[in-house]
């Protein structure tokens, strides 16, 4: 028993350590926005430490949307101190939809706010000098709405990351009272949306990103589309981001998109220690130098399939092939 409290306290001095290791290398500004319905919200910037009014070389921007439930400050925990690597700053905001402020499920209004961080984030910080690379990534609801944010022409995005997306809401919603732990989330959508999808089918169309595929696959914005076998969350994800991933090659067989198939737990890969890094890698935010990935194989059509468990391949080094 002393043995296991012992290794409990050094556990958790660790990550106290590494914890303050990363909040020395990045900094948290917040500012406040006007959303889409006239109410006051945050939105959350994180930039390297050292960047601030006395130095500001121009840097690119990530607009990362929360998953479902949770706020922008919350979503600033998966990113760690990685702004700093870039260098690179993120804008997270707590978001608004229709009527409910944490499950905005891609709410038009929404999408609009958050084509407007760059500029909210510019005028909140006169100094912030931003080099026109923008790009959207996001997680869950946050990556569903990285994907309706890019079907838009405006702003202009230089990469869009979603992992573990819901590419046809109203799919979702008929899965969620056989899946565990969702069984909330219809009466929870019916008030977001207005309805069932039999009652508002169009609104659970104009939030789903398999209506907007077109326009996707002709934007011409590199893609990266992450999604998981073991996804006990979007249990449906080979009819959601799978299918959505083949009707974007079938309209544009050579769209810069890249599927990345695994068998991690829902949104298990939108973290430093896991794969946001090579993600980041692909599109040139962080360094390659040390980053590691999965043993894969590459499918005929560019798929990087990951090893299942048990294969017992380790870890191999990130090279540019694995951007496809």
């Amino acid at each position: 028993m002393r043995l296991l409290l012992l290794l409990s306290l050094l556990l958790a001095l660790a990550s106290s350590a590494a914890s303050g290791r990363s909040a020395a290398r990045v900094q948290t500004l917040t500012f406040s926005y006007t959303a889409h319905d006239g109410a006051a919200r945050t939105a959350y910037l994180m930039l390297p430490a050292w960047y601030g009014t006395d130095r500001h070389p121009p840097i690119p921007l990530v607009i990362s949307p929360h998953g479902r439930g949770v706020d922008g400050a919350y979503n600033l925990r998966f990113w760690g101190d990685m702004p700093a690597d870039g260098p690179f700053g993120v804008v997270s905001p707590d978001g608004q939809g229709r009527r409910l402020p944490l499950y905005s499920w891609g709410y038009a209004g929404q999408i609009d706010d958050l084509a407007r961080m760059p500029e909210l984030a510019r005028v909140a910080f006169p100094w912030l000098e931003l080099n026109g690379r923008t790009y959207a990534i996001g997680s869950s609801m946050g990556a569903q709405e990285s994907l309706l944010l890019l079907a838009r022409r405006e702003p202009r995005l230089a990469g869009v990351v979603a992992f573990d997306p819901v590419t046809d809401m109203a799919a979702r919603y008929r899965k969620w009272p056989v899946t565990p732990g969702e069984h909330r989330l219809p009466a929870l959508a019916r008030t977001e949306l207005g309805g069932s999808p039999r009652q508002v089918p169009q609104a659970y169309a104009a939030r789903s990103p398999a209506s907007t595929v077109r326009a996707i696959a002709r934007s011409g914005v590199p893609l990266e589309l992450w999604w998981s076998h073991g996804d006990a969350v979007v249990t449906d994800q080979a009819r959601q981001t799978g299918a959505f991933y083949n009707r974007l090659r079938a309209i544009a067989p050579h769209a810069p998109v890249q599927q990345v198939v695994g068998h991690w737990q829902h949104a298990h890969e939108f973290h430093p220690e896991t794969q946001l890094r090579a993600a980041l890698a692909c599109f040139h935010l962080v360094p390659a130098a040390g980053v590691r990935v999965p043993a894969y194989v590459r499918q005929r059509d560019g798929t990087i399939e990951e090893l299942p468990p048990g294969s017992g391949r380790p870890k191999v080094p990130f090279t540019r092939a694995f951007c496809g």
